[in-house]
């Protein structure tokens, strides 16, 4: 056989140049890239991000932090007071019946939302004393928050540890404790079939339609199940781990000290956690045994949902965007982590004196925990000045943002270290970068050696 036959015959396999064309394909998309596309994955180490932000800033008072914890129940006492009031007051007035009660559930109702508000405030100093950034004493940090949380039904320890792990690992993949975002397989989305789909930038019209016929969901199941997750989601994440780490046993929870969530060393926190919360639903009990159960319905329960509302609408969307990445355990630091959070505004200035600015300092709470919140205000505009383009905030209305991020984060990307959320089209609004602007190699599935 000749040497030219033998050329012939030696045909390139099909796998020939699949790497060199995968190559060229990337770069064609790279070059493709907006810049509001680009995510630059920031390279900051902790000592970078603490020296931002001015000593004072971490400066605990346990009086300077009571005066608010004193300005929460004083406001919750004048709710109170004007809720027992609405009954004497409408019997003033010769209304009729439909006109009684339309006044009367309407007061009722402003009352529950108002309160609602200011529970979600008192909540928020226990978590503030779970972080020790109520005072530099940890014995009054640790009893504070046991009393504020148990009224409110949440185990103070127990939570204060899962908490405590999810900022020791926001954003990290498997270590997260919450929030944690379903991949294309545990979502049900089929294979990729174009390259495209790998960053969800270029994605054809016929395979975003074929997608969304699988994934996407009418508005009216969007609002129904925003509605249930809203109601139950809190008490659920306690009791069951939802919205938890999916590789956890099942029936993980907050209230059994054997929990994969806790150590050994933990029982007695753990023992002590469920104990407050059994005082306040006996302390409940005999409140509607000697007053009936629609006061306690009015006064208690119905605010009380309304904080479980709030919490998870707030620590949804502070997690919660396209525009946050996630990392394996391959890219993921802490200084990545912290900054893989959102900062907004809730419902104009009462986020700042209602809820203690919790929505609106939440990145420097991530960066330093143990900052209290009337100095995360100065904390927050050094690091803005520091971080620059890093430091992410959002202006809009945050229940737009609310429907708008659960339509828009689906899933991510199975096998990725750093991945963004992808749409019900398989779309995602950004793709992670390194700091010359190039695609990070992180952040798709490489099949080439390095």
């Amino acid at each position: 056989m000749s040497t030219q036959a033998g050329l012939r015959q030696r045909a390139p396999s099909p796998a020939a140049g699949q790497v060199e064309k995968d190559q060229l394909l990337r770069e064609a998309e790279d070059a493709e890239i907006t810049e509001g596309q680009k995510f630059v994955v920031p390279n900051f180490t902790v000592k970078q991000l603490l020296d931002a932000i001015p000593a004072h800033c971490f400066h605990r008072s346990a009086i300077h932090s009571s005066l608010y914890v004193v300005q929460d129940f004083v406001l919750l006492g004048l709710l109170a007071y004007g809720a027992y009031s609405i009954d004497p007051f409408l019997a003033k007035y010769n209304l009729s019946p439909a006109a009684y009660h339309a006044a009367r559930i309407s007061l009722n109702s402003l009352y529950v939302f108002a309160a609602g508000l200011v529970g979600t405030g008192v909540w928020i100093i226990a978590h503030e004393c779970g972080h020790q950034g109520y005072s530099s004493s940890k014995t009054i940090n640790n009893t504070v928050g046991w009393f504020l949380h148990s009224a409110l039904l949440v185990p103070y320890h127990s939570w204060r540890i899962s908490h405590g792990r999810h900022h020791a690992a926001t954003g990290h993949l498997t270590r997260d404790e919450v929030f944690v975002p379903p991949t294309r397989k545990e979502r049900g989305v089929p294979e990729m079939k174009e390259e495209g789909e790998v960053l969800g930038l270029n994605v054809s019209e016929e395979r975003q339609s074929e997608l969304a016929e699988l994934l996407e969901d009418a508005p009216i199941a969007v609002f129904f199940n925003l509605f249930i997750r809203q109601l139950v989601g809190w008490p659920a994440y306690l009791a069951v781990n939802a919205s938890g780490q999916r590789h956890y046993p099942k029936w993980t929870n907050h209230f059994t000290p054997s929990s994969i969530i806790f150590k050994a060393s933990h029982f007695g926190q753990i023992v002590w956690s469920d104990i407050g919360v059994v005082l306040t639903l006996a302390a409940l009990s005999y409140w509607t045994y000697m007053r009936g159960f629609s006061e306690v319905l009015i006064m208690y329960i119905l605010p009380y949902l309304f904080v479980n509302n709030w919490l998870v609408f707030i620590t949804y969307l502070q997690h919660t965007d396209p525009a946050l990445p996630h990392y394996s355990s391959n890219e993921w630091t802490f200084p990545r982590g912290a900054l893989a959070t959102i900062d907004r505004t809730f419902m104009g200035p009462i986020g700042g004196w209602i809820l203690h600015g919790i929505c609106e300092t939440h990145v420097a709470h991530h960066i330093s925990s143990k900052i209290p919140h009337y100095n995360a205000w100065e904390a927050t505009e050094a690091l803005k000045k520091f971080l620059g383009p890093h430091y992410q905030r959002s202006e809009e209305n945050m229940f737009v943002s609310c429907y708008k991020s659960y339509k828009e984060c689906i899933y991510i990307e199975d096998n990725q270290d750093i991945v963004f959320y992808k749409n019900a089209r398989g779309l995602a609004q950004k793709v992670a970068v390194n700091e010359s602007g190039n695609i990070s190699d992180s952040g798709v599935d490489m099949t080439e050696s390095k």
